[in-house]
């Protein structure tokens, strides 16, 4: 009995060793869940926020095979952090083969790592003929707020204010996530929590603006923007309350097999990436 315990062992083992996945996937409680009930419990969604770490090679992949699964059920519609709204017409024109992607580099403000991390997603949305939205507010104008908090945006332009949440926005302070930044950025008080719940504001005013009716948006963004069901999150259910709205987020551990206790409730579901896996920059 005890030879053939070992001989079962061995084979678990073996078959672990030559099957090796560089992710895991888990609800919120800690407990596996496979990819295919991933995809049926986020379908009925108005909206998913999947939460990224910018320079994760594995997650970037996830994001583009889960776009087209989910493309495959039902009408999606995509957008992105990385992406800021007064870019939007750049963006169109590219999606409209109007301008190439030398054009929309030397007119939109791409992030360093658009094309190894993101192009693949918006050429994707290209191909298949779907919105991608620019949700997030210029820097500069979070910058502004950083600098001299939520009254510096008074003096925007109106033109330059369609850009932006509508003013003035809710800001709740208590929120932890917010809590857990000022506690990280002492000297500079409520400021940086503001700037990014500017942020966390324009980019939920986006999604919100873009919906439509039996479509999922998809949204693409750091894990501290939807992390806790906070950030754009908050900012979504102050908007519509009823909104069904589904969270991933990522995570890396050194041991995948199980969810580390810090990382429960961070998402409805989180992905736990191997700390070894490639990083883009």
């Amino acid at each position: 009995m005890k030879s053939l315990i070992s001989i079962l062992f061995l084979v678990s083992f073996l078959n672990f060793a030559q099957n090796k996945s560089p992710y895991q996937l888990f609800d919120k409680n800690g407990k596996k869940v496979s990819y295919k009930k991933l995809l049926k419990n986020i379908e009925n969604a108005d909206v998913l926020l999947f939460g990224e770490y910018h320079n994760n090679s594995i997650v970037h992949w996830l994001q583009l095979e889960l776009t087209k699964d989910l493309a495959q059920k039902k009408q999606v519609i995509l957008g992105a952090e990385m992406l800021e709204a007064d870019n939007q017409k750049q963006v169109n024109q590219y999606l409209n083969d109007e301008i190439n992607q030398k054009q929309l580099d030397s007119t939109a403000r791409l992030w360093n790592n658009y094309k190894t991390d993101y192009k693949p997603l918006v050429d994707y949305a290209k191909k298949r003929k779907l919105k991608f939205i620019a949700t997030n507010i210029p820097r500069r104008y979070a910058s502004m707020v950083y600098k001299n908090d939520f009254q510096a945006l008074d003096n925007l332009t109106d033109e330059e204010k369609l850009w932006i949440a509508p003013l003035p926005i809710p800001f709740d302070i208590t929120l932890p996530n917010y809590q857990s930044m000022m506690e990280m950025t002492e000297h500079a008080g409520e400021k940086m929590p503001k700037a990014q719940a500017i942020k966390d504001a324009t980019m939920a005013h986006f999604i919100n603006k873009n919906l439509a009716k039996n479509a999922l948006f998809i949204h693409f963004n750091g894990t501290y923007h939807s992390d806790n069901f906070e950030g754009i999150y908050w900012y979504l259910k102050k908007l519509q309350e009823n909104l069904t709205i589904k969270t991933i987020s990522t995570v890396e551990q050194d041991d995948i097999s199980k969810l580390d206790k810090e990382n429960y409730t961070k998402a409805d579901y989180i992905f736990v990436i191997d700390i070894d896996a490639t990083k883009t920059y």
